[in-house]
């Protein structure tokens, strides 16, 4: 697919509305800020401004509007992806707006925007290259139900790694990016087109979210971004029988190698594995690096400064998935690899944060009281 084939209009259209929406939700927050501001207490909150984390409003104003430009076969391959998307957007707003929302009931919107993804579009996981899940898998409630928990678990995957400036929208990106290059590769430039306007649609809110954090993305955001890159990597698949599905596993590896590092390590701690914490990696990175080599820095930058290390880990997967798109042993391995660099770059942070303390110097010791 040629770069001139892009839809200009839609991309930047979907930049420009969702920057300026996210503008005006910021210069507009004396209005709305005593229901969407964010607290700046609780396990998993590093910040001391309130800010408020309704970003994800922006996202899918830029969206649907975008819709408007593009073809009509465009047209048709998006608009159930966002109708669908709906169930996991309106319940996670709903958790940034009132805070009342269980993490069960979000979990379960999630999986029923995949459910309904599926009856609009009849898209599923066919095959996953594993011969028993396959076998499974040609039984259609089997193949609806597991394509529909695996979007959800991406969705709530990027939920969990928002906890800095940029980290999961710059994250998102990257993902996003690999899955557009591996379709433009594919020869399916409907889907490598829907792919970038995401991307544009999201930097829009990037540019005002990092570094200095003027606005969160919120649950809203979170699910919404997730929910997308995870159908996005389930069409990619469909669409695409030569493309292994380990692919876009790849190309959503960190947020993945974090949920299940992070699930694993809750129930090693005989904790429940739903309950919040600060043992994340990019928690780590906080208390372990930003805040001892950029005290310096205001606390937004700082904030702003895990998202980096980060996105890096991320890096490496959407990398290798964009390199070996069609070759599933090669992309096996790179999911082994993949996985030891997070759990590696997760020890390495682990030991600088105990030889700080060891030292004598301060370093705060991450929250593990559960809320």
């Amino acid at each position: 697919m040629s770069i001139n084939n892009l839809p200009f209009a839609g991309l930047e259209l979907g930049f420009a509305v969702s920057l300026a929406c996210s503008l005006l939700l910021v210069l507009t927050t004396r209005w709305h800020g005593r229901f969407s501001l964010d607290a700046t207490h609780g396990v998993q909150k590093f910040h001391i401004t309130p800010t408020p984390r309704i970003g994800g409003a922006a996202i899918m104003l830029g969206l649907w509007l975008s819709l408007g430009v593009l073809s009509e076969s465009q047209q048709e391959l998006l608009l159930p992806v966002l109708v669908s998307a709906m169930p996991a957007f309106v319940f996670g707003l709903a958790e940034d707006l009132t805070r009342n929302v269980s993490v069960r009931a979000r979990l379960f919107a999630t999986v029923a925007s995949g459910i309904c993804c599926w009856g609009l579009t009849g898209v599923t996981l066919l095959h996953i290259g594993v011969q028993p899940l396959d076998m499974l898998l040609t039984w259609l409630p089997a193949s609806v139900l597991f394509t529909a928990f695996a979007v959800g678990g991406v969705a709530n995957a990027v939920n969990i790694i928002d906890g800095f400036n940029g980290l999961a929208s710059g994250t998102v990106l990257i993902g996003m990016a690999a899955l557009g290059l591996i379709a433009q590769d594919a020869g399916d430039p409907a889907l490598a087109q829907l792919c970038f306007l995401v991307c544009a649609v999201t930097a829009g809110f990037f540019v005002v979210n990092f570094p200095f954090g003027k606005l969160f993305l919120g649950d809203g955001g979170a699910y919404l971004l997730g929910f997308l890159l995870a159908w996005m990597s389930v069409m990619l698949v469909y669409r695409n029988p030569l493309i292994s599905p380990w692919a876009p596993l790849l190309a959503c590896g960190y947020p993945v190698f974090e949920t299940v590092f992070t699930i694993l390590r809750r129930l090693w701690c005989r904790r429940h594995p739903g309950h919040p914490d600060s043992w994340h990696l990019h928690s780590l990175v906080k208390t372990a690096i930003a805040a001892h080599y950029f005290r310096a820095l205001p606390a937004a930058l700082r904030n702003a400064c895990v998202s980096p290390f980060s996105w890096a880990v991320a890096l490496v997967p959407a990398l290798t998935a964009v390199r070996f798109a069609a070759v599933p042993e090669a992309l096996l391995q790179g999911v082994l690899a993949s996985f030891l660099l997070y759990l590696s770059v997760y020890a390495l942070v682990m030991a600088a944060w105990f030889a700080r303390r060891r030292s004598g110097r301060p370093a705060s010791v991450p929250d593990v009281v559960l809320e």
